[in-house]
């Protein structure tokens, strides 16, 4: 008799692969559409970031009160202070004494031993209101009596200090003075006590003049502009100076000899401004060209992540032209050339000969990219970004929106999908463990007929 054999598949993997076939088509195109949600979802990301990146540059380089044409101010003598100068200074020389530095108020307060001091102890600062310690507060560890380590943390963190005074401890002898210190230089900040509202030792050991040290004297700075006592006088509070429009001056020391301040174009700092400026287009511009990039099939490289996007496209064109477009002039003029490519390369050269014949030239074509009102290539780029890249608003945000909703509609799709495939899983293992069992008992027939009637019986 013929043999019949038992069934050698598994109708669990059966069922999973004709369950797998049976959604494979939709399950591919479901793929790809995830797939290139979440690839639009980091392209729009890392447009967003190379945009935000570009902004930065551009605030950095020619935002509020900055500018990509550079001057210098420097001192004939370092050691009596340095000066910085902005792009508004008028080049020329000026020539310096330094007759006295401001100095900051300082007191030391002796023979205050712990006590039960109650009130409020008022600090001032020059003829200003100052500020009030509460001595009873001032007392944390609860008992009756206020160290002179209480008093001064309660006066570093007194309301209206805001660090104008700092109080520390030195002790002396095994005896621990109290020493205030002005954080401003200036006779106005003469530091001074009240201690009409003090009750306990501490007011009169605070009253005693004896107890008293003014280890540092408050003093204003005293410049003379020319010749000592002959020149202009300039006397204040600080030792930075702001005298001459667009220079910044701090002096670190005295000098009779006079010393000569010189305010001049610093050609290096702004060609590495302009450089800056460069690079961070082309940076941008890079960016921006691999994700409209169109690939090349013939080869197997893959197009960028918005190869199809006309309106990333649109952004990409959009920057060439505002960088181009100028009523001022040509950027050419000054070293900053255009390739075909639409990246930039800066000729030194033609940058140092423009900015001698206009040195304000430079910054009226690139304008401002910062404050309340933008100006030049700059204020036009960065208002341009801002159309894509602002986050109530932009082009960025509402196409990450757009896909969001997507996302949410390709899941819920997945989920009936996946239901489809379990639903043909559970028919197709139903259907092949029915068949399996047919075939199993089949085959135990077969064996037992072979057993009753087969070719070895007499």
């Amino acid at each position: 008799m013929a043999t019949i054999t038992s069934p050698t598949y598994d109708p669990a993997s059966t069922a999973a692969a004709l369950a797998q076939k049976y959604v494979a088509g939709s399950q591919q195109m479901l793929t790809a559409s995830t797939n290139q949600a979440s690839a639009t979802v980091k392209g729009l990301n890392d447009l967003s970031s190379a945009l935000s990146a570009f902004q930065s540059s551009l605030n950095s380089l020619t935002g509020l009160n900055k500018s990509l044409f550079s001057q210098s101010a420097s001192f004939s003598d370092t050691t009596v202070g340095t000066a910085t100068a902005s792009a508004s200074a008028a080049p020329g020389s000026y020539s310096f004494v330094v007759e006295q530095l401001a100095t900051a108020s300082q007191f030391a307060y002796s023979g205050l031993a712990d006590g039960a001091n109650t009130g409020k102890l008022t600090i001032k600062l020059g003829t200003g209101p100052g500020f009030q310690v509460d001595l009873t507060a001032a007392n944390t560890d609860g008992n009756a009596t206020l160290t002179v380590r209480e008093l001064a943390a309660a006066i570093n963190g007194a309301t209206g200090n805001t660090s104008l005074v700092s109080a520390s401890v030195v002790t002396v002898d095994g005896n621990p003075q109290l020493v205030l210190s002005a954080r401003n230089t200036g006779t106005d900040n003469k530091i001074s006590l009240d201690t009409s509202l003090v009750s306990g030792p501490l007011k009169a050991a605070l009253d005693n003049t004896a107890n008293v040290k003014e280890t540092v004297i408050a003093k204003d700075a005293i410049v003379w502009l020319g010749a000592q006592g002959s020149g202009t006088k300039i006397v204040q509070g600080s030792n930075t100076f702001s005298n001459i429009d667009g220079v910044k001056m701090t002096f670190n020391k005295t000098s009779a000899t006079p010393v000569t301040l010189t305010v001049a174009a610093d050609s290096s700092a702004t060609t590495t401004n302009v450089q800056a400026f460069v690079d961070a287009y082309n940076k941008l511009k890079s960016a921006v060209d691999a994700m409209v990039a169109p690939g090349d099939p013939a080869s197997g490289k893959a197009g960028g992540v918005f190869s199809g996007d006309s309106g990333i496209r649109a952004l990409q064109s959009r920057l060439v032209s505002l960088l181009r477009s100028t009523a001022d002039g040509s950027l050419a003029n000054y070293g900053i050339i255009g390739a075909r490519n639409g990246t930039l390369t800066l000729d030194n050269a033609r940058l140092t000969k423009g900015l001698a014949a206009d040195p304000n030239g430079l910054d009226a074509m690139i304008g401002s990219a910062g404050g309340t009102t933008a100006t030049g290539i700059a204020g036009k780029l960065d208002a341009y970004i801002k159309e894509w890249n602002n986050s109530i608003n932009g082009q960025i945000k509402t196409r990450k929106e757009a896909v969001s909703k997507l996302q949410i509609d390709l899941t819920a799709r997945q989920d009936l999908l996946d239901k489809r495939y379990d639903s043909a899983y559970q028919r197709y293992l139903l259907q092949f463990t029915e068949l399996q069992n047919v075939q199993s008992r089949m085959t135990s027939n077969s064996s037992m007929f072979d057993a009753l009637f087969g070719n070895n019986k007499d």
